[in-house]
């Protein structure tokens, strides 16, 4: 592999970028360093090696999941392009805080860029890569703290923790009752739990239980609270007339009416939220990237599936909503839903 992109570098043309289609399976070790699949570092470390610095690497949705459940660990995972040119020939060496305060002063805008481009919630990790691995490539060398190369596992690993801590910090966009909810749903999803521990969280929060119970995201009873699925709740939910609206609430309903109507009835309740609607986006990532952690795959299909379907919901809102309203009137008169407006 390795002498295989030593010869692209040879050949590469200094105006131009090298883009290299990968392919690979799904394979993975663990380390104290974490999770982390092999074929990827591997291919990783042989571009680097070869001369090349990374400046992008976009996923491919070459593969649909049926098709990878079905051949097991023989399926491809993933399919990568990665962006390369050969990288400076008097290209610094630098220290892991070094390289870690660059990517904390860099990768939160290459999240956001991402996020604004709509990239799915799935693929957002391996597309981080590439911000992530353009500081790390952009230096001849990373020198850890014992005088040692930093290998590209380690430095993956740094870009992961970074991609994490960013999507935590945009948390502080969210509204108390939405944070509460993010941290409840990280410990117990949709499942029951302690009213006290409920209450002692909410105060953390600047929030109650009593007021999520009433901004409609929360059920308590008999001394247990649980989060509200998207299909219990209400149907006749009308967001330009709720007290309380919350980032939560927005996802969830929209979740509810795209599964059950589709993208036109979710594109009218976009054109009633306006511009707020944006905040429901960016929840999304975090709450897909909670599920993935928590291994909660109908969840995360969810928050992806909405992600992914934004486009021409946000299409369809734009257009003026006349077709999304139809739609979605069609869509509660079915259900014996009566409509003010």
């Amino acid at each position: 592999m390795t002498q295989a992109m030593h010869r692209l570098a040879e050949h590469a043309h200094p105006a131009f970028p090298v883009t290299i289609y990968y392919a690979f399976k799904q394979s993975e070790s663990h380390s104290d360093a974490g999770t982390a699949s092999t074929g990827w570092d591997t291919f990783l470390d042989a571009v680097i090696h070869a001369g090349f610095a990374i400046s992008g690497t976009w996923p491919l949705r070459t593969e649909n999941d049926s098709r990878m459940i079905g051949q097991g660990a023989n399926a491809l995972a993933s399919s990568i392009v990665l962006v390369c040119r050969p990288r400076l020939a008097d290209a610094p060496a630098t220290t892991r805080r070094d390289f870690v305060n660059a990517l904390k002063a860099e990768l939160p805008d290459a999240l956001a860029h991402l996020q604004r481009g709509n990239i799915a919630p799935v693929d957002l990790q391996q597309a981080a890569i590439g911000p992530g691995m353009a500081v790390y490539t952009r230096y001849a060398q990373v020198i850890d703290a014992a005088g040692k190369p930093l290998s590209v596992r380690d430095a993956l690993a740094l870009i992961n923790e970074t991609l994490d801590e960013a999507l935590a910090e945009q948390e502080g966009n969210f509204d108390a009752d939405s944070r509460w909810a993010l941290t409840w749903f990280e410990q117990s999803g949709f499942a029951e739990g302690e009213y006290g521990v409920a209450e002692q969280l909410s105060k953390s929060k600047n929030t109650s239980v009593g007021g999520m119970v009433d901004a409609g995201i929360l059920a308590s009873k008999a001394g247990k609270v649980r989060l509200l699925r998207p299909d219990e709740l209400p149907a006749a939910w009308d967001p330009t007339t709720d007290p309380r609206l919350t980032a939560w609430e927005m996802v969830h309903h929209l979740i509810r009416v795209l599964e059950s109507a589709g993208e036109g009835a979710a594109a009218a309740l976009v054109a009633k939220l306006g511009t707020k609607a944006e905040i429901a986006r960016e929840l999304c990532y975090r709450l897909y990237t909670l599920c993935e952690r928590k291994k909660r795959a109908a969840e995360a299909l969810s928050y992806n599936g909405l992600v992914q379907s934004w486009p021409e919901i946000a299409r369809l809102a734009r257009a003026g909503g006349a077709h999304a309203m139809e739609q979605g009137a069609l869509f509660d008169r079915g259900r014996g839903v009566d409509r003010a407006d």
